[in-house]
């Protein structure tokens, strides 16, 4: 896998002045678009989009310096219509305008050529199994929050605090199949998984049943679905299974994902410091 991702890394610099063919690079990849941004971003942790943005202004900055054509052709040449749509590209990633860059021989940023390596670290393994389920329903109170890596999210906080405790006792009551109880969902994922970038989370239940009118309800197809159990810190130990999942497992396993809610099922321990914590990712063989 990690082999195949490499051959699309050269793609991209072999034709990095044209439009980045997403379609072409998940065919080198041998895998789907979709699985192809976001096991792209959790690997080099930017979008595939950024990545060639700051990859073409960086070879544009060396032909600034070079001064051997005009800042016209060098910003046509990366696809650029003007001049001032070219400065402000080349100032957001340099911090400085092309004119006054060359002007000065300005020190610019670079961004490096990226590859893909296995390096392995510790000596534990990740445990999983592959779970194939009927199609069920998702039903539960949803909301739009901000993607956080690290640390706690203070607006899905805000938002479990305000669900009331009747409310979590007639979801629970719903709650007839794996994983059982109350379940945190992510969906609808901007396929860069960027920072501060949006989603729907779910607080609410697997199930079969139909949604009482003041929840809501997501139908989810019949698939196979990869279930994923760590226990550590808390909130760390949930963050840290989902960052290797992506980083770890799928390059190294016959699998990709496939277009799907991620539900995590967490239990917390007493003192609110440590947790158990189950992930359940859509997949289906490479």
């Amino acid at each position: 896998m990690l082999e195949r991702l490499n051959q699309a890394m050269e793609h991209i610099e072999r034709h990095l002045d044209q439009p980045v063919d997403v379609v072409e690079l998940a065919r080198i990849a041998v895998t789907s678009e979709y699985h192809f941004r976001r096991l792209f971003s959790a690997l080099a942790g930017i979008p595939l989009s950024e990545y060639v943005r700051r990859r073409r202004l960086t070879v544009a900055g060396a032909e600034v310096l070079a001064g051997e054509e005009s800042l016209l052709d060098i910003a046509v040449r990366w696809g650029y219509g003007s001049n001032e749509a070219f400065a402000r590209a080349f100032r957001a990633v340099h911090g400085i305008g092309p004119s006054e860059a060359r002007r000065t021989r300005a020190a610019l940023r670079a961004q490096p050529r990226m590859s893909f390596r296995l390096v392995v670290e510790g000596n534990t393994s990740m445990r999983y199994r592959i779970v194939e389920k009927d199609e069920f329903r998702l039903v539960g109170r949803k909301a739009r929050v901000p993607l956080v890596h690290e640390g706690m999210n203070p607006a899905i906080v805000a938002f479990v605090r305000g669900i009331d405790q009747e409310t979590v006792r007639r979801m629970e009551a719903l709650s007839d199949q794996e994983p059982r109880g109350i379940v945190n969902v992510s969906d609808d994922l901007a396929g860069s998984r960027a920072e501060g970038t949006e989603l729907d989370y779910w607080h609410g239940v697997v199930t079969g049943a139909d949604a009482p009118e003041d929840m809501a309800s997501l139908p989810v197809a019949a698939g196979a679905w990869a279930v994923f159990d760590s226990s550590g810190e808390f909130p760390q130990t949930l963050q840290y299974l989902w960052r290797d999942v992506f980083t770890q497992w799928f390059p190294s396993n016959p699998y990709q994902t496939r277009p799907g809610p991620e539900i995590s099922k967490v239990r917390v321990s007493a003192d609110g410091r440590q947790a158990d914590a189950e992930l359940w990712i859509p997949v289906q063989r490479a």
